[in-house]
């Protein structure tokens, strides 16, 4: 695989398709940043996106391409703040979004109370994330939901995968004490959300 800093020079030698494999590696993670400051209110794509417009366009700014991770998370911060600032007020009246996931085979088996349940089990674990330490809801999205495995996200956050280990581990049992406090006969099923035996 190509690592970040030689795709970096080659977009500044005007290799367009090398800056669109950064964002095919981090898309993900951006989107999540994203969707941490601003939940279901149907922006993170647009944040997502003029982030790395933004990134592009700042790039002979940036002094350690090594760190093209971290720089273009916070750039998606930033981003992200200033959609907020912008448009704060008007959300505060307004019901979010259902949050987006695929579609899969299962669920056309299932009935409506069944899809129902579902939804509510996801509501659940997005208010325990909601409930943690800013520091560790970051780490816990990107490993949970977008499915990143430690080295990821250290790359994408400027952690080590040490800290990003104890952070998972320290979130999973701070998850799993509020799930079990808001409902003690319906805790997450074992495989519904795999903390904290993170993809190392």
């Amino acid at each position: 695989m190509i690592d970040d800093a030689e795709l970096v020079r080659r977009t500044m030698d005007g290799d367009t398709e090398a800056y669109g494999q950064l964002v095919d590696r981090y898309q993900s993670a951006v989107y999540a940043t994203a969707y941490q400051y601003v939940g279901r209110h149907g922006a993170v794509e647009d944040i997502a996106q003029e982030a790395f417009l933004a990134g592009y366009k700042s790039l002979p700014r940036l002094k350690d391409p090594t760190r093209f991770g971290p720089w273009i998370k916070e750039i998606a911060c930033r981003t992200a703040a200033n959609w907020l600032r912008r448009h704060g007020k008007r959300i505060e009246n307004e019901t979010p979004l259902p949050e987006r996931r695929q579609v899969h085979i299962e669920d056309a088996r299932e009935g409506p109370a069944q899809v129902f349940e579902r939804a509510e089990r996801i509501e659940r674990v997005q208010r325990a994330i909601d409930s943690l330490p800013e520091q560790y809801r970051l780490p816990v999205v990107l490993r949970y939901l977008q499915d990143l495995n430690y080295g990821e996200i250290a790359q994408f956050t400027g952690m080590t995968r040490d800290e990003v280990r104890g952070i998972l581990y320290r979130a999973g049992r701070q998850l799993r004490e509020v799930l079990t406090e808001r409902d003690t006969h319906d805790t997450p099923e074992q495989g519904d959300v795999d903390w904290p035996r993170a993809r190392k």
